[in-house]
Formats: structure tokens, sequence, C-alpha cells
């Protein structure tokens, strides 16, 4: 949900400190590496104060894998759960992302995820991997615009999420990912402490999102299971080759596949009709998704967005839309 987590800010442009190849020096690879009081701030929220001694050691990991990976770091980026490197492979000449995450167990669950549909281009594809130590190394992805940049259609979505289903195998006995409602308790958790970390005490607003909270854990404790991509919006998938959509960053868990429907259908909708129709028009073209479950996952989880929007004094027509969504 786009509510849940910050997302990835991945920094594509040029990198203009070092030449193509040429490592970053030691002060270089430091000021890359620092993690800025802003963000900082937003993963104490996400994390604990223990994180901040990650973010201390950072630029140390950040070298450590530079070199047990033959990368040279040319710039950096980020978003709520991780630190992002662009880099060069010095043994193919080609560029990928090194991510880093100071809970382990997120790498653990993204590495499998991403194994599981390591068979569709319709994923990033996972290089290597230190779960222990939250790294991951990924493929970069070319153009690699995130979607939210640019127009897209229902089509291409669908292609998107026909591949997840397809592709997605049944839970396995060692599998490292949790359950749906797992996910759910932490979503409407997360929005909670931001929330309270804004300083907002509005009861009316805790209301709302209890009240949705017991719907979305009513909607996961039944329907199919597979392998749920976790958190799916426009900007977690880049424009990739062939014009495909390619995804990337999955909260990954078992359990209702239509969960992933949600983002896509809710984009900028302000209108019940609309809403409905975008739903029809998407499970028109993906097999096996259920309108009805897609439209009570909308009613279930619009309350992730519209609380923190009306807490904000907006009082546009989406956020009156989404509120009366998450009101039933």
């Amino acid at each position: 949900m786009v509510a849940a987590d910050c997302h990835p800010v991945l920094c594509r442009g040029p990198a203009a400190v070092m030449r193509p190849g040429e490592p970053a020096r030691p002060q270089q690879l430091k000021e890359l590496a620092r993690v800025a009081p802003e963000v900082r701030d937003r993963l104490v929220v996400r994390f604990g104060a223990d994180v901040l001694a990650w973010c201390d050691a950072l630029p140390a990991l950040v070298n450590e894998f530079a070199a047990r990976w033959g990368l040279a770091v040319a710039a950096a980026g980020g978003g709520g759960t991780s630190r992002v490197f662009r880099c060069l492979k010095r043994d193919t000449g080609t560029w990928a992302w090194l991510k880093l995450t100071p809970e382990p167990e997120i790498a653990r669950q993204e590495a499998e995820a991403l194994r599981a549909w390591d068979t569709t281009p319709s994923v990033v594809t996972l290089l290597a991997h230190d779960p222990a130590a939250g790294a991951l190394l990924l493929e970069d992805v070319e153009p690699g615009v995130p979607v939210r940049q640019r127009a897209w259609n229902m089509a291409e979505v669908a292609a998107l999420l026909r591949d997840l289903r397809v592709f997605a195998p049944a839970p396995g006995e060692h599998s490292v990912l949790r359950p749906l409602s797992h996910r759910v308790g932490f979503v409407f958790d997360l929005a909670d402490r931001r929330l309270a970390a804004a300083g907002v005490n509005d009861p009316a607003a805790s209301a709302v999102l209890w009240q949705a909270r017991a719907a979305a854990l009513e909607l996961a404790a039944d329907g199919p299971v597979g392998l749920v991509h976790g958190d799916l919006h426009p900007a977690n998938v880049l424009s990739g080759p062939d014009a495909r959509m390619v995804a990337i960053d999955p909260r990954p868990a078992w359990g209702d596949p239509d969960f992933d429907a949600v983002d896509w259908v809710l984009e900028g909708a302000a209108d019940l009709a609309v809403l409905e129709r975008r739903i029809e028009e998407l499970a028109a073209l993906v097999p096996g998704q259920c309108p009805h479950r897609v439209l009570g996952w909308c009613r279930a989880l619009a309350a992730l967005i519209a609380v923190p929007r009306m807490c904000a004094g907006r009082d546009d027509a989406q956020t009156r839309f989404l509120m009366a969504l998450a009101r039933g």
C-alpha cells in the first residue's frame, strides 16, 4: 500500500562524482553512504532507535560488499526500509543495485520471493544475496523509469499481475514468508506509529483505522493462497525492456493475490462507479481475480491512504471518497 511504506528513490542519473568503473574514493564513499537526518528520523519510526548505529556503520558495510561482489559504487538512494546504491559490476561492466537493510528478515523474505519469481521477466532479478547481513544485489532494469512518472493502462497492469500469479509457487515447507494477515497487521501498526510520530491524536481517525484493520484481517483469513508482492504500486514498478512492467521491492507474504491489485484500481479514484468499472476491467484480464474481493480489499485498505491525508488537513474529492470507502 502506498501509505504503508516509504518508497525507494532510485538514483538513475549519471554518477557525476566519478568516471564509469572508477571506484569511489573513501571520502566519496562515506558521503554517498551517509544517511541524512530526515532519513534517519524515518528509519527510527520504522525500526526504533537502534537503527542509528546501523546508519553510522553503513559506509563500512557498503565498502565491504563492494569489495566482496566486485562493485564500483556510483550513486545512492533509498526508502523507508533500506538504502540502495547504484554500482558498476567490474567483471561485466553492467549496472546493478546494492540494497542494504538494517533488518535481516526483510532481506530474507525479499530474497525468497525474488528467487521464486526468478523465471518471470516481470520481476527484478536477484544476482546475489547475504540475508544475514541484510544485503541484496539486484540487476539493473532498463530504462527503469518508475511507472508513477508515466502514463499506464490496465492492460499493462494486468500483464504484470498475470505473471505474478502464473510464476508464483505454492508455500514451501521451509519458507520464511509469513501469512498475509501478518503483513496486514504490520501496515496498520505502522500507520498508527507514523500518526503518533507526527503528533496526531484523532479518535475518529483511530476508529476508522481499527474498523479497516478488522475488515482487512477478515479478508486475509480466507480466500486463495498465493505469493503476494505486498507493496505493489506505481512507485515500486519500473518500465522494463519491451515496454514490460517490472516489479521491485516486494514485501512478500502468502495469501490472496488480489491484494496486489488495490493501488492500481484506487489510483486517483474519487467515485465508486469509476472504481467498480476499473475493478471489472482488470478482473476480465487477470484469470482468477475476483472483483468482489478486490473491492473488499479496496474498502479495507483505503483508510491507510485516507487517514494520513485527512489528518494533514486535506479535504479534496479523492480524500473524501477514500474516507467514505473506508467507513463502508
